[in-house]
């Protein structure tokens, strides 16, 4: 897999930066497509974030956790992501 969490603190201060442009944006009144476009590409970013965090999570936790005989709580903590990630 490909999880490390440099590249993850990488893209998280990337993203900081893009949402401090966003602000910037809107203090000066920028049209309003550009702020939307801005918006959609933060939310995808952030979502491949997420994508990153469950796959390390599904392939270390969660296995570890099944194999420890709590298969109820890595099932209960996968659902609770699927919930989340669906609203």
């Amino acid at each position: 897999m490909n999880f490390s969490k440099q590249k993850l603190v990488r893209r998280l201060k990337i993203i900081e930066g893009q949402v401090r442009g966003l602000q910037d944006m809107v203090e000066k009144d920028a049209y309003c497509i550009d702020v939307i476009t801005q918006t959609s590409a933060v939310k995808q970013a952030l979502s491949g974030i997420e994508d990153a965090v469950m796959e390390n999570h599904l392939s270390t936790c969660a296995v570890d956790q099944i194999k420890a005989g709590k298969g109820e709580k890595a099932r209960s903590e996968i659902l609770k992501v699927y919930r989340l990630k669906r609203r």
